[in-house]
């Protein structure tokens, strides 16, 4: 069973996270990506980070969405984000 106090902190420093590294580093190379960039290997080992720190949140984040549906869009909205930053390179690494 989950701790409310608990899972209020656990919440803000995700929301922290987001707002100050994860959400910047994704606009960052969503803008990159559609101008045809290529993501570097530092790129993508931070990508890799993101989808396990995503992994390992995913039951709190699950559980979460069920107490608060209202934030069910913006849990969507960032995962379009990273799906249309992936799409994006994968374009960008074929030839042409």
């Amino acid at each position: 069973m989950s701790n409310p106090t608990e899972d209020a902190g656990v919440i803000q420093a995700l929301l922290e996270r987001l707002n100050t590294q994860r959400l910047p580093l994704a606009l960052d190379l969503k803008a990159r990506v559609d101008r045809g960039e290529k993501l570097s290997d530092y790129d993508i080992s931070k990508l890799e980070e993101i989808f396990a720190d995503v992994q390992t949140a995913q039951p709190f984040v699950e559980r979460q969405l069920q107490l608060h549906p209202e934030h069910q869009n913006l849990v969507a909205s960032l995962l379009h984000l990273y799906k249309e930053i992936l799409d994006k390179a994968t374009e960008n690494e074929k030839p042409a």
